[in-house]
């Protein structure tokens, strides 16, 4: 019995127990597919079924294509990992640093150093999400939630760049908006818009011919629906999130803004896990891939990498890094990497074992911690 079909039951059972409508997997080891399965619905209520060239939104495994990106342009000599942005990026020149004074009140004062580019990389920059936890995630809201609409990558790291930093770059880790600054910070290299950089160096050389940052009409009839998920299971279609994937958004998301098809991004990781190439195709040299893949974080910024899932993993230039399985409770290898995207999409990357993992699925919130976790457990122990 191939022990990678253990997969189907435990993939099954997330579905059947509150999960997604519908997933996808794809695991390949040495080269060859050893587990390939689609389940479920991509649109429950049309009943169309999951297939192979169901098309997903990615969401933040696009910060793993955009980092690569950025390191394509590194090994050209175009920019060194410890140079300032503001070299690159004139509007991140001189930053400010939120500051709580002993009144309690903020100020903004000059950073104690400035944000390197390897600071993008690492989430050690200072940039945040959107949100209502401190003063620079609220001033970043606005500029987030209308950059689909108004914006395009450049104006958007112009606007971002006028709010002032929630702590002095590499002092801390925090996961925000650094990879969509990576893609202006790609725009200013290499003269390309951010998409077209992605489309002519990454996705035609490697056929991945359904992966882009707006929907074609011809594709549409094979976009999975969004769902979300209450408590009890039920699941209800959302469509709230989707301007930033129509032909009018000028917007590109280095972040979050991918669509693709689990083929398509099996492709990818099976370049990375490569050293870097497929098929005649070098988008990096085995050495940037393992310096991508190596943990940058110092004891100060792990102390805030401390999610509950990456127990036992640090981060590298953009991607999860494992470094201590017996910290997670991780049957899996030192130096796996990858990332996983909002809606539940998950990348595992095994360089030792030559193993790849493409999980997708289309579901708020995304269960990551209980689905991801399961899958690798279960990957791993079909090891013979």
């Amino acid at each position: 019995m191939n022990r990678y079909e253990r997969l189907t039951p435990l993939l099954k059972r997330f579905m059947e127990q509150g999960g997604p409508a519908g997933c996808a997997c794809t695991v390949m080891r040495r080269g060859e597919v050893v587990y390939n399965e689609n389940f479920g619905y991509a649109n429950v209520e049309k009943k169309i079924p999951i297939a192979p060239d169901t098309l997903y939104r990615i969401y933040s495994m696009t910060k793993v294509i955009t980092c690569t990106a950025a390191l394509m342009l590194y090994e050209r000599g175009l920019y060194l990992l410890n140079d300032p942005l503001g070299d690159y990026l004139p509007e991140f020149k001189d930053p400010l640093v939120y500051r709580e004074e002993g009144s309690g009140a903020l100020s903004a004062s000059p950073a104690a150093s400035p944000i390197r580019i390897k600071d993008l990389f690492t989430m050690t920059s200072g940039l945040t999400y959107d949100g209502d936890g401190s003063e620079t995630e609220r001033r970043t809201s606005p500029i987030y939630r209308n950059a689909p609409a108004l914006m395009n990558v450049r104006e958007f790291s112009r606007a971002l760049a006028e709010v002032p930093l929630a702590f002095d770059p590499g002092s801390r880790w925090r996961y925000g908006l650094s990879h969509d600054i990576l893609g202006a910070l790609i725009e200013a290299l290499s003269g390309q818009s951010f998409g077209d950089f992605l489309k002519k160096e990454i996705f035609e050389p490697l056929g991945m011919k359904d992966t882009a940052f707006r929907i074609r009409d011809d594709q549409r009839d094979r976009l999975c629906v969004m769902y979300d998920c209450a408590e009890d299971g039920t699941l209800t279609p959302n469509t709230r999130l989707d301007t930033q994937f129509q032909p009018e958004c000028r917007y590109e998301s280095g972040g979050g803004g991918l669509i693709s098809t689990t083929g398509d991004y099996v492709r990818f990781a099976q370049a990375l896990v490569q050293g870097g190439t497929l098929d005649g195709v070098r988008l990096l040299s085995p050495k940037t891939v393992q310096l991508m893949s190596t943990n940058h974080l110092t004891p100060p910024q792990m102390n805030d990498f401390s999610w509950d899932h990456m127990s036992g993993y640090g981060y590298g230039l953009g991607v999860r890094v494992m470094a201590d399985p017996a910290a997670g409770g991780i049957n899996g290898t030192i130096g796996e990497y990858g990332w996983a995207g909002m809606a539940g999409s998950w990348l595992l990357i095994d360089p030792r074992e030559q193993l790849t993992v493409v999980y997708m699925q289309q579901m708020l919130p995304s269960k990551e911690p209980f689905i991801a976790n399961r899958i690798r457990s279960v990957v791993y122990g079909a090891f013979e």
